[in-house]
This record gives C-alpha cells, structure tokens and sequence, in this order.
C-alpha cells in the first residue's frame, strides 16, 4: 500500500522510503531534522545523535521543502501533516509536539480514527466524529 505524507501548505512530499522528514525546533536550540515512521501509532523517530528531548518538551515542526510551521489550528500542541492513500483519498494527520505524548488523530471530513495513549487529550478541540 502507497502511502504519502505532503505538506498542507506547499503540498511538497515529506515521505522518502520508509521515514517521514520533517525539521524540529525547540527555544533553546536552532533545528534540525527528525525522520519518523510513516505508519499511525508508531511513535519511532531518528534524530542526531546531538539533539536532546525531554519529557514533556514542547517542539515546532516545519516543512523541510517551504519552511511553513506544522502547527494545527485544532489546538497549539498538535502539529498537521496531509496523507495520501493509494486511492488518492487525503486526510489530515494531527500528531503531539510534546515529547512523551503519543496522540494522533488520521481526519477525513468528519471522521476520524485515532492512535496513542491518551487520545481523549485532544478529542474535545478536534471537530470529527470518532471511527474507533
């Protein structure tokens, strides 16, 4: 199955392979990129080996293509990507930016289905009806 991630505002691909990339940036420290798993629910991520993230840490996500800001209007601790499925169907991803919290949300019109561990978190500020 063929999967794409793009970004919503330039709509340029964030997939290479099998790792989304996208560049994170906290306060204290200037960014760098992040590769994360493609598949909903799976929280791995690659990183230098210099980057430093705390629990509960609060990160900005950007397009590597444009530089747009990543962050969701549904709320300010999530971030939005777009996802292209095989049959060219796109949905809105909404994943955490704080470091610990495993939520994300895979949006389409009204519904949605979600993944992590505390999904409840978010549901109230996301306008969708849950698949789950």
């Amino acid at each position: 199955m063929k999967i794409d991630y793009l970004c919503p505002k330039c709509k340029g691909h964030l997939r290479i392979g099998d790792q989304i990339i996208l560049t994170v940036k906290k306060k204290s420290w200037s960014g760098g990129l992040i590769l994360m798993h493609p598949e909903l629910g799976n929280y791995k991520f690659d990183n230098h080996s210099s980057f430093k993230f705390e629990e509960g840490e609060n990160f900005d996500f950007y397009c590597p293509i444009c530089s747009a800001k990543l962050t969701s209007k549904s709320h300010e601790n999530l971030c939005m990507i777009m996802m292209r499925d095989e049959n060219n169907q796109t949905y809105e991803v909404l994943f955490s930016r704080v470091k610990g919290e495993q939520n994300t949300y895979c949006i389409i019109g009204e519904s949605a289905d979600a993944y992590g561990n505390e999904i409840e978190k978010y549901m109230d500020h996301i306008n969708f009806h849950y698949w789950g």
